[in-house]
């Protein structure tokens, strides 16, 4: 983070100096007092568990230069405090008023399903020609942008910015600090049906990362999608489109050859042009994702040869579709998080392996509120499409995709409730010569398969 002063804090957030020097300058800002390091702000965040004003005195003592509030605090002897009237306000205003200060070319990434890694490709992409900032991990939300933009330092030159959501009003908010140039939409699935009632609902809560949009922003998108195909002329800003499917799409691919868990090649036809590509991540899916990369390197004027490098030595978010061999067992660790199509797209790579026991361990896929019965149960055609040897699940709701490949005709199947239930399981059941796919919601700790397997 680029310094600040107390006082550039305070007018961002509307504050007031309870004590301290309002020349104080800030050289950092976390919401996690045991982040705090010497000359940081901590900003205490108020969660359903938890009470981050309870720890402001441990902030200062591993070296807060200052602190937030919004409670009634005595001023403390050489200790800066600011009062605001909401500390999760301010921390909105302070990131908004500091990506203006330190304006640089941004894109946004939104979609249901592959932003994670259309994000990383991105980056891959934008770093051929610029020192890039993204976001790390799933730091993509009302906290985690704000958290990410303080990252701006000096030496970026572009940023790529991840962002989600599960409510209506969650993307415009976070458009309104990152002020975006370009935007990408990888999608409209399943993801929050729970919560936006329809993908027509979903698709609308995406769209609004174009709020702020004026003639001179650009939005990228799926041309494929049923939704996202139908995007122009909705408003003023340039809209270009990627796909495999039609090639009236501004970018597309052809010639696609599916490497298995090696990857896949593909020739893109940019302006009537063909260019020989490849991801070596698995999926076929990960075509889309790399379109996307192409056509924000087009943008940002990144030149084809280094789109064609980005895309092929980018580096995925951990536990995204990673390979890795321990003692003759092939893991696919997808455990990041999870939704029904992007289950769909790791069965098709958990499919695509020859010569191997092909297992399984699938984890519920929350929001997903009436739809989930269907959508899991659904799912179970796809198990039996790829030939799975072993189903393992963990989960109410994957009792229905459990249901759904028996009547499929899988014959092993075995479901249980917990996580823990699985990870005993697979402690014995696992062995030399299997290829297994771990994938679930992020909030079914899937990880603890993966470690239990690789700590056999």
């Amino acid at each position: 983070m680029q310094t600040m002063t107390v006082k550039e804090i305070i007018d961002a957030a509307g504050g007031k100096l309870i004590s301290g020097d309002i020349n104080t300058e800030i050289k950092g800002i976390t919401t996690n007092s045991r982040e705090t390091k010497t000359g940081f702000m901590f900003i205490p965040l108020i969660g359903d568990k938890f009470d981050g004003h309870d720890f402001i005195n441990a902030a200062f003592d591993l070296g807060a230069a200052a602190v937030l509030t919004h409670k009634e605090t005595e001023p403390l002897v050489d200790k800066t405090i600011v009062k605001v009237e909401d500390t999760h306000k301010a921390l909105g205003d302070i990131a908004r008023y500091y990506k203006a200060k330190h304006n640089l070319p941004t894109v946004a990434v939104t979609g249901s399903v592959g932003k994670t890694t259309t994000k990383d490709m991105l980056h891959g992409v934008l770093s051929e020609k610029y020192n890039t900032l993204k976001t790390p991990g799933n730091f993509n939300n009302d906290i985690g942008l704000p958290l990410t933009v303080f990252n701006i330092e000096k030496e970026h030159e572009a940023a790529v910015l991840e962002m989600g959501m599960n409510h209506f009003g969650e993307i415009e908010y976070l458009v309104s600090i990152a002020k975006p140039d370009v935007a990408v939409i990888t999608n409209i699935g399943q993801s929050h049906i729970e919560n936006l009632g329809s993908r027509e609902g979903i698709f609308k809560a995406k769209m609004e990362i174009t709020k702020l949009f004026t003639k001179d922003n650009t939005l990228i998108v799926n041309g494929d999608d049923e939704f996202l195909s139908k995007t122009k002329g909705m408003g003023e800003y340039k809209v270009v489109y990627y796909g495999i499917k039609n090639p009236e799409n501004d970018v597309y691919a052809k010639d696609i050859k599916n490497n298995g868990l090696d990857g896949t090649r593909f020739t893109a036809v940019v302006d009537g042009k063909e260019y020989k590509a490849e991801v070596t991540v698995p999926g076929g899916h990960n075509v889309y994702n790399a379109l996307a990369a192409i056509c924000v390197g087009r943008e940002f004027g990144v030149p084809t040869d280094g789109i064609i490098a980005g895309i092929k030595s980018f580096k995925p978010t951990k536990m995204r579709m990673a390979v890795e061999d321990f003692n003759g067992i092939k893991i696919i660790n997808d455990c990041y998080n999870a939704s029904p199509d992007s289950i769909k797209s790791s069965l098709g790579v958990l499919g695509g392996v020859d010569n191997m026991r092909k297992v399984a361990v699938l984890g519920d896929v929350f929001e997903m509120g009436d739809f989930a019965a269907q959508a899991h149960y659904s799912l179970g055609a796809v198990v039996a499409e790829n030939n799975i040897d072993l189903l393992i699940t963990a989960g109410e709701n994957m009792k229905h995709l459990a249901r759904g490949a028996m009547d499929n005709g899988v014959k092993n199947v075995i479901s249980f409730d917990k996580t823990l239930e699985a990870c005993n399981y697979v402690k014995t059941e696992i062995k030399s010569g299997d290829a297994v796919l771990i994938k679930a919601s992020r909030g079914m700790h899937f990880e603890e398969v993966y470690n239990t397997i690789t700590e056999k």
